[in-house]
């Protein structure tokens, strides 16, 4: 039997035997120079990668399984291509470990090495009832239904569009309000992988301080221009905040977003303008 069409276009050969060497790191500095925003606003905060199909052989050769953390900072000169991430997870499947703590150590050491910076790697048990991979809920108000009521139609753009954050209701892009902590979330973020240019969906959060007003409907317009943008999902936060904190003028800043998985494997950036404001890991029901 056969398969063709697209479904059939490619294959991948996955390693059998441990193979740091399928890491693939990729220069942090190639998206934030298209950004062109300061480098050091931009390496605050930490990339949470979670893993859902972590497996190795104990000593007996019997299969263990358990789902994964890793911690990689926003000031790491490299990120990891989440491709050549999972073929070197598949490639320990078969190799043997005394211990749990063989296997963090080994992970840490390698995905430390390649990013330049210290990960942190955690493994959790699928039986762990205190696991903090348990599913969580975004803070603040949802603003997806902020267009519900305008008949404007929302075009379709090639790049995110920052002037889109201008308010519809005022003509100054920095209309003056009481000082005032925002707090929303929108479940509409969508980007292209610049590698193999598929979809990527995700859930994208900002809790904000600031004397101009927020408007919900500009907001969403400016997050709906991301959905034919190629962006590494660190690059697309790493936008997002460098937009928001210019247009904004905030005194406090938090960006993050909860990519779906693929792959086995979810990524989830978040940017502060302070390291006190990072909050903790957690992962939605998306993932």
């Amino acid at each position: 039997m056969s398969i063709h069409g697209i479904l059939g276009e490619q294959t991948t050969d996955y390693p059998t035997e441990y193979s740091p060497e399928t890491l693939y790191p990729i220069a942090r500095s190639m998206g934030r120079n298209v950004i062109g925003w300061q480098d050091d606003k931009l390496a605050m905060g930490v990339d949470w990668w979670q893993a859902f199909e972590m497996s190795w052989l104990n000593l007996q050769g019997i299969s263990q399984v358990a789902m994964a953390r890793f911690s990689v900072p926003a000031s790491s000169p490299y990120i990891i291509e989440s491709k050549s991430l999972k073929l070197y997870l598949n490639s320990i499947n078969f190799t043997e470990f005394a211990s749990w703590q063989d296997v963090r150590i080994l992970i840490a050491k390698d995905l430390s090495a390649f990013a330049q910076a210290e990960v942190q790697v955690e493994l959790f048990a699928l039986d762990d009832e205190q696991s903090r991979l348990m599913i969580g809920q975004p803070k603040g108000i949802c603003i997806d239904e902020a267009l519900a009521n305008t008949t404007d139609k929302v075009k379709l753009t090639t790049h995110p569009d920052a002037s889109l954050l201008t308010s519809s209701q005022s003509s100054s892009s920095s209309a003056k309000s009481d000082h005032h902590a925002y707090h929303f979330y929108s479940n509409l973020l969508r980007s292209n992988c610049p590698v193999t240019n598929q979809p990527d969906w995700g859930t994208l959060a900002v809790e904000i301080s600031s004397d101009i007003e927020v408007d919900d409907a500009a907001m969403l317009r400016y997050i709906l221009s991301f959905r034919q943008h190629n962006g590494f999902h660190e690059q697309c936060v790493e936008q997002i905040f460098a937009d928001l904190s210019q247009h904004y003028q905030p005194s406090q800043l938090m960006v993050r977003a909860w990519y779906t998985r693929r792959g086995g494997i979810d990524i989830n950036p978040c940017r502060v303008s302070d390291l006190s404001l990072l909050p903790k890991p957690s992962r939605l029901i998306r993932q």
